[in-house]
């Protein structure tokens, strides 16, 4: 029996979180518990970087309708209650904020279909790599309803409204190169190359000082929640707090002996 969700710890620091709902990765409210779950553990016991995937076939092609039905039957569909479709909304949210709220860098490594909340599952990771047969998009649009999952605030951060409001607006998917001009995903690489080349950027951070990382990108999602002095404010904060770490006392330490670029975290 499928797990929904898989966390995986290998021995390079790097955490694995995969989604495992065949046949599509359909976000249902399981799987965005599950996913919450994980999220959470990998908060209280952090990764030096995690990865998210769906697997080599796709990311994950979006929520599961039918828990938006109060009757699924095409001859007697009804709309879920208010009630149940915020219930629905609010798994999204709890789980795709978890996700967000991981202080390791995350890496999101789309293979084929990353729509609706598959999108927005891509967008509350801190990166994002694409098979270059992916396809991205926000579809809700042509279901008569609208973007539930973030697909209406982090994208229009990430690629400018514009753009955002071109793809909600529309509905239309976007071919991994469009994604990348964009910014909506930020490498593209084969199908066959996509899984190692993840793995050697999430290395990269996995190879860095973890508690700097996280206050690092603690100060730049903080900062982006208020204005510019604000922002600096934050940074001021995480700044000082920074010199207390650990990672500070090797860094440095290793500078003043050893010059730039030589200390092991």
């Amino acid at each position: 029996m499928s797990e929904l969700v898989t966390l995986e710890r290998r021995d390079d620091g790097i955490a694995v979180v995969t989604l495992d709902n065949p046949k599509v990765n359909a976000l249902s409210t399981a799987v965005l518990g599950r996913l919450r779950e994980v999220a959470g553990q990998l908060t209280e016991d952090p990764a030096r970087a995690v990865v998210v995937t769906g697997g080599p076939k796709l990311f994950a092609a979006g929520a599961d309708i039918t828990e938006f039905a109060e009757n699924a039957d095409p001859a007697d569909f009804r709309i879920a209650p208010a009630e149940r479709v915020r219930e629905v909304g609010g798994a999204f949210l709890e789980a795709l904020n978890a996700v967000a709220a991981i202080p390791s860098v995350t890496i999101a490594s789309i293979s084929g279909f990353a729509l609706g909340g598959g999108c927005e599952l891509a967008l509350a990771c801190d990166l994002r790599i694409a098979s270059s047969k992916a396809r991205l998009g926000q579809p809700e649009i042509l279901l008569g309803i609208i973007p539930g999952g973030g697909g209406t605030q982090r994208l229009a951060r990430l690629v400018g409204p514009s753009r955002a409001k071109d793809l909600v607006l529309s509905g239309r998917q976007v071919t991994a190169d469009e994604a990348l001009a964009m910014g909506l995903v930020d490498r593209v690489v084969e199908p066959e190359e996509l899984e190692q080349a993840t793995f050697d950027w999430a290395a990269t951070f996995a190879a860095g000082p973890p508690r700097s990382i996280a206050l690092a990108k603690a100060a730049i999602d903080e900062g982006l929640e208020g204005s510019l002095a604000d922002g600096l404010r934050v940074e001021q904060d995480r700044f000082v707090e920074s010199f207390g770490t650990p990672d500070a006392t090797v860094g440095v330490a290793s500078f003043l002996e050893h010059g730039p670029g030589k200390a092991a975290f």
